[in-house]
């Protein structure tokens, strides 16, 4: 093996040290990424904002790096093996790293949009239809519960009514409003 390394010219021994190094390194970063080691990429820091702003866009990150120089690496041995020149195989391995690193980060940013906080908005429960789980006493005398799907969860949620008589266990409701304690206002759908 060294005998075939030390045969190779500086520039093919670069590329072969730089693919052979940042492979080993990229399979590590899978591997603990599918076991669950990863915290995410080196030197984030934690910080707590108010306003949601989201991950962003980001170019430059260490799970990026790793695999810009990989990419570089192997599409530069495949270069040299195809028998271009040196400008070519640089041209064609930057380019094919910055490619890879671009479709990493736009794989990343569109992954991070899918995250959803889980807070329940209780706006979300307008006009939507549901079942009296406990019974609802007449124009507001007593408070009961409803099971009514909430951002694609089925909830529990507390309902008073405004209509004459008692909504009992199974009728079909619609709600009507929101109250600002998060109460909800239903009335029986018939």
């Amino acid at each position: 093996m060294m005998e075939w390394f030390s045969e190779l010219t500086s520039f093919q021994q670069v590329y072969w040290g730089i693919a052979g190094i940042f492979t080993l390194i990229f399979v590590f970063v899978l591997i603990s990424s599918f076991v669950g080691a990863d915290t995410g990429d080196i030197g984030d820091i934690d910080t707590e904002i108010d306003a949601d702003t989201g991950a962003g866009f980001q170019f430059f990150t260490f799970k990026n790096m790793v695999a810009f120089f990989t990419i570089f690496g192997w599409s530069g041995i495949a270069s040299m093996d195809a028998g271009y020149s040196t400008t070519t195989t640089l041209f064609i391995s930057v380019l094919c790293g910055l490619i890879m690193m671009t479709i990493m980060a736009t794989l990343f940013y569109y992954i991070s949009k899918l995250t959803d906080s889980g807070t329940l908005q209780m706006k979300n429960a307008l006009n939507q239809i549901g079942e009296v789980y406990l019974t609802i006493g007449a124009n507001r005398s007593k408070m009961g519960k409803v099971h009514i799907k909430v951002q694609n969860s089925l909830r529990e949620l507390d309902a008073l009514t405004d209509n004459d008589t008692d909504l009992t266990q199974g009728m079909i409701i619609k709600v009507t409003e929101v109250t600002s304690n998060g109460i909800l206002i239903v009335k029986s759908q018939k």
